[in-house]
């Protein structure tokens, strides 16, 4: 969830970790810092706040061609200066930057304090410098320090280390949150994220769990925790500097909702065929045989990508006739799961570095399950260990709330359902029905943000509201529980989302002037059950915003957007809800890319 970067060069490092800090702003963060090596001594500076105070602080003069830098999303101890990373050890001799979480932290800062080492903040991140501290007495070289201070802890991390008597060097390892290496011109990068990345090199490196790096300015080795020497081929990253521009948007999210034509296109692009009317996925590494024996589906995901996984569970049993079921990946792994040879196992995450659902993947696979993924970005740790899956393609999503990710892994799930149903027993012409409907979408996407003023008035119109209710049913149900998480997380308004046919059975208590409904009501076989869901709100005197494909006397405001198959409704119903939660949360002030205690990518339990 933090953020990291790490340089060794020829250049001055400093202007370069503060240009990656600002590239990884989008995670979420509440303090930064910075280390350099210069002239065998640290030079440090970091501050509670954003990267640019921190770049408000720094001296004119800060030299070194080695360096760290961190923004910091709190798990240990308030965010303060103090806390802030990197953290050194007494000497101040070792700096460490860190993501993720030291389960073992208070008995080893007892261990420690009691052999009289003195602690300055309250992070467990500390006691890993003055773990490397005591190590690198015993040997002469880093690597060996940090790889022996390593075997001390239970937990997962992602860190960065440099050494005030080696510059020159940085050691990076990870166990559960990610670390990239970019491979420049004479000079060597690391960071979190490769957004920090791309500026200087498109040439990286996924570290596996349980590796290690050396970065020197003419190269790196990796190795494992038995010291032995483990073998990468670099990746070509394909993102541009300028996807991580906002493009003359206000904001982030606002340019990712504008986005959704293209980036829908692109997750459709070269896997549609006319001729049998099926999807090509050759991604998923499984024929036509094996495609056939599961059984049943089950999709596990976290926040929006389980949300997405719930319309993929209703296309798959819709066009394909398999049971599908989605969980929340966060749940999925602890509850000890039955594990079954005939069920195929779908993994969603936009980084591919969600760590609940990494950590459900990785049990999946212990017990012998078949896994797919549906992720975003590529060589990511979640991509890496399934067994299968589809890219999105959608490009980098900077803002926290998901919305391009959201609809294109939607899309993906229509594909993974005709798939599966053409090789089973969907007709081929409901093969071509759903075919061109995909299709359509971009160009539908494009009318309903032509709607853009007229949510923007609704959204001003609701957003004092002390909070709203949420339904749809069926089709419409996980896209009333995804509009309900878009509005609370970036305007913070309360909501709650409920299948509309519960509303009676408890829900319903809360209806009154003062607590808005938002109906998701498609033009399916459900319509006159949705219509009469609305007459029993209004009895109640309850206001209704209506989202669906007729305007109707039933609700007090109508968003009418173009119909499409009736399967593949909810990716566009999906789309209003965005923009009404982006001018609800501007409405309010609400700082929209970087919403209060979120992360984007969330790599801690």
């Amino acid at each position: 969830m933090c953020g990291i970067v790490a340089y060794v060069g020829p250049k001055d490092a400093a202007p370069i970790l503060l240009e990656g800090l600002q590239r990884l702003e989008y995670r979420g963060y509440d303090s930064a810092g910075v280390a350099v090596v210069a002239s065998k001594a640290l030079k440090t500076r970091k501050v509670k706040g954003r990267v640019a105070d921190l770049a408000a602080v720094m001296p004119a003069r800060f030299k070194g061609t080695t360096g760290i830098g961190h923004t910091r999303w709190a798990t240990h101890g308030v965010p303060s200066d103090v806390n802030a990373h990197p953290h050194l050890s007494s000497d101040e001799r070792i700096a460490v930057v860190h993501n993720g979480i030291i389960e073992n932290a208070d008995a080893l800062r007892q261990r420690l304090e009691g052999e009289g080492v003195k602690f300055l903040s309250e992070t467990d991140t500390e006691v890993l410098a003055h773990l490397v501290s005591r190590a690198v007495e015993e040997t002469d070289s880093l690597e060996d320090a940090v790889r022996r201070a390593l075997k001390s802890v239970v937990g997962t991390y992602g860190i960065a280390v440099v050494d005030a008597q080696r510059p020159g060097e940085v050691v990076v390892a990870r166990l559960g949150s990610p670390i990239v290496l970019g491979i420049g011109e004479k000079e060597m990068f690391a960071a979190s994220d490769v957004a920090a990345l791309v500026r200087y090199t498109r040439q990286v490196v996924h570290l596996e769990d349980g590796e290690l790096a050396v970065l020197k300015a003419d190269g790196f080795h990796t190795f494992g925790g038995d010291a032995r020497e483990t073998a990468k081929e670099p990746l070509t990253v394909d993102w541009e500097t300028a996807n991580y521009d906002t493009g003359g948007y206000e904001h982030y999210l606002l340019k990712e909702i504008s986005e959704q034509p293209d980036t829908i296109a692109r997750t459709l692009r070269g896997r549609l065929d006319d001729r049998f009317h099926v999807a090509h996925l050759g991604g998923l590494n499984m024929d036509a045989r094996e495609t056939r024996s599961f059984k049943r589906v089950k999709i596990i995901g976290c926040g929006s990508a389980y949300y997405s996984g719930q319309i993929g569970a209703q296309l798959i049993e819709e066009l394909a006739r398999i049971p599908a079921d989605a969980e929340p990946a966060s749940e999925f792994r602890y509850r000890s799961p039955v594990v079954e040879a005939d069920t195929l196992y779908v993994a969603i995450s936009q980084s591919g570095e969600t760590y609940d659902t990494l950590a459900a993947v990785q049990e999946l696979k212990r017990k012998g399950g078949r896994v797919l993924g549906i992720v975003n970005t590529v060589g990511s740790a979640i991509a890496r260990e399934c067994d299968g899956g589809v890219y999105l393609h959608a490009g980098p999503e900077v803002s926290v709330a998901s919305t391009k990710a959201f609809t294109s892994t939607a899309a993906a799930f229509a594909l993974l359902a005709l798939h599966l149903g053409r090789v089973r027993d969907l007709s081929p012409a409901d093969g071509r029905r759903i075919c061109e409907g995909l299709r359509a979408l971009p160009d539908q996407i494009k009318e309903i943000l032509t709607q853009e003023e007229h949510i923007r008035s609704l959204a001003h119109k609701y957003a004092a509201s002390p909070g709203m209710m949420f339904i749809g049913r069926v089709r419409g149900y996980p896209v009333a529980r995804e509009g309900a998480q878009k509005l609370k997380e970036v305007s913070y308004v309360h909501a709650e989302a409920y299948p509309a046919s519960e509303l009676k059975h408890g829900p319903l208590a809360l209806i009154g002037p003062e607590m808005p409904t938002v109906a998701i009501v498609p033009d399916d076989e459900m319509l006159d059950k949705n219509l009469t869901t609305l007459g029993e709100i209004r009895a109640r005197s309850g206001r209704i915003l209506m989202v669906g494909h007729r305007e109707t006397d039933q609700a007090d405001d109508c968003i009418v957007v173009p119909k499409n198959q009736n399967e593949l409704d909810p990716i566009l119903l999906s789309i209003p809800l965005q923009l009404f939660a982006y001018h609800a949360a501007v409405a309010l002030g609400r700082d929209v890319d970087k919403p209060r205690n979120l992360a984007k990518s969330v790599t801690v339990e």
